[in-house]
């Protein structure tokens, strides 16, 4: 499911990468900006995904389903007020990102298909989230394939006006996205069905979900301003890029190809980040606090090691692996240079990544919260700050902040997970029958 998620994301940039560099670099930014109208979807999911892990752990059933509902109820009306707020502040959002003139036309337009997809984007990060707390991965991934296949087919008729469809250069691109997105939900929504993971059942009462609520709150604000962090994060990084004193649109377009690069090779990690949620909750719904312990230490190991083999022989193939998203040398020296850094940190990050899906089957998001304010608020965007527009002048000094972060994100989310009492924050400690 990971790899066919990234391998929309790629031919996007790649797509786009064809039409030309102004395109591929619009692209790429809206691509990495937009993920901040994500954060309350990820939010929800994190604490439902508690809450149902837990649920189904103590073979308690009919909670799971009604937690799901909640879940799903609270991705409908969220979507909707977000969407409503990014209409709206629109341009003051792009003003805000500082972007080039050459680009700002055309990333306005994306950025409003973008918003439109935001209602389908909270509904399959929802629905993905119950089938994975059932352990029904099959569901999902053939939701993803039939999106891929979509997108893929769009990608080239709309964007490069193949196969006797319209050439609406990068706006094709981005409607390819939203129509791939409606069909890959509507799948998800009907193997839901099928499951019978989707009924009249999971939408509790009012005075049920009142009282089940406080529960996916207490796990998903913290959660959500993870989100928030680690987006303002990147926009901030984003701005500090806008402003290097010469090459900006060349490390713009170098950061969109990187970070899809990049994207491919945490694939691994983002599914060992589900996997670790998952079993933690399980074991702790069992009570079990031991091995949810030694669970996310299994799975900590195991997803170092494939990350690593992974990421190595990449090393090796660096201009050919640039090449796939530009032609042009100077992109390509930044694509190259974004990807040095990174693939130093893959220890760090596949840390970072798998001991937070651990504390999130826990509940224990609080933690992750702090420690994302350490590294972020005060590593990442100091050092690229300075190192970007001071010290260097030059994009590896951005580069070079996200490594250094990552360092000290993964050694601190090791010390709280060895040494705090993270499961005080799961169900098991609360005392409210109906959560």
């Amino acid at each position: 499911m990971m790899f066919f998620q990234f391998a929309i994301g790629a031919l996007d940039v790649y797509v786009c990468g064809i039409i030309g560099r102004d395109a591929q670099a619009a692209m790429g930014l809206i691509s990495q900006a937009s993920s901040i109208f994500l954060v309350v979807a990820l939010a929800v999911a994190n604490g439902s995904v508690a809450a149902l892990t837990q649920s189904l752990g103590a073979g308690k059933r009919l909670r799971a389903l009604r937690y799901g509902g909640l879940c799903l109820s609270m991705g409908v009306v969220f979507s909707a007020l977000i969407l409503a707020c990014g209409l709206i502040f629109r341009d003051a959002f792009l003003s805000i990102l500082n972007v080039p003139a050459e680009i700002l036309a055309s990333s306005r337009s994306i950025l409003g298909v973008f918003l439109c997809i935001l209602p389908v984007n909270y509904l399959t990060i929802l629905t993905n989230t119950v089938l994975r707390a059932h352990k029904m991965v099959m569901v999902p991934l053939a939701a993803m394939a039939v999106t891929f296949l979509l997108n893929t087919w769009l990608d080239f008729g709309l964007g490069l006006g193949r196969w006797g469809m319209p050439d609406m250069g990068y706006m094709g691109v981005a409607w390819a996205t939203f129509w791939s997105s409606c069909g890959g939900l509507l799948l998800n929504v009907i193997l839901l069905a099928r499951a019978k993971l989707l009924v009249r059942a999971m939408f509790a009462p009012w005075r049920w979900m009142r009282a089940a609520a406080p529960y996916v709150f207490k796990v998903a604000w913290p959660a959500g301003f993870v989100q928030v962090i680690w987006q303002m994060g990147y926009l901030t990084l984003l701005v500090v890029l806008n402003g290097l004193p010469s090459g900006a649109v060349d490390a713009l377009a170098g950061f969109a190809g990187g970070g899809r690069v990049e994207s491919a090779i945490f694939l691994p990690a983002v599914a060992f980040n589900s996997s670790a949620s998952i079993m933690v909750g399980h074991a702790l719904g069992t009570g079990d606090k031991a091995e949810a312990k030694r669970m996310g230490y299994r799975v900590w190991r195991l997803g170092v090691a494939v990350m690593t083999a992974v990421s190595i022989p990449l090393w090796f193939f660096l201009p050919e692996v640039a090449g796939i998203f530009t032609n042009d040398p100077n992109v390509a020296a930044q694509t190259i240079s974004y990807l040095r850094y990174n693939l130093s940190a893959v220890p760090f990050t596949c840390t970072s990544m798998i001991i937070g899906g651990a504390l999130t089957g826990a509940g224990a998001t609080m933690y992750t919260f702090l420690v994302f304010i350490l590294s972020v608020g005060l590593v990442r965007l100091p050092v690229a700050w300075w190192l970007g527009w001071k010290a260097w002048g030059t994009a590896d000094g951005v580069w070079f902040s996200m490594l250094v972060s990552q360092m000290v994100q993964a050694s601190a989310l090791l010390f709280m997970f060895q040494f705090k009492n993270w499961a005080k924050y799961s169900m098991m400690k609360q005392r409210n029958p109906h959560a």
